[in-house]
């Protein structure tokens, strides 16, 4: 394990916007009981399309845009608030 400092640009909530050394644009530290919940998000997703339900499909695909959205909405914030540059 190596011990670095890293530049906390939002409160260290689940979805912390933190900036390691040497990069030159922040990344969002997701903790892992967040990455567990997404990831079964999207395999809910998927079994609703193997499965051709659409409209379970339609609506997992809704909630996992919504809480993309969020997530990249507070790194948007923060970029701003630090006035940071988009990566994209």
């Amino acid at each position: 394990m190596e011990r670095v400092e890293a530049e906390l640009l939002t409160d260290g909530g689940n979805d912390a916007v933190v900036r390691l050394p040497g990069r030159r644009f922040p990344g969002v530290l997701v903790q892992g009981d967040s990455l567990h919940i997404l990831r079964s998000d999207v395999a809910e997703l998927a079994t609703a399309c193997e499965r051709g339900d659409l409209d379970e499909a339609r609506d997992c695909a809704g909630l996992l845009l919504v809480n993309l959205d969020a997530l990249l909405a507070r790194y948007e914030t923060a970029l701003s608030e630090h006035e940071l540059p988009r990566p994209y």
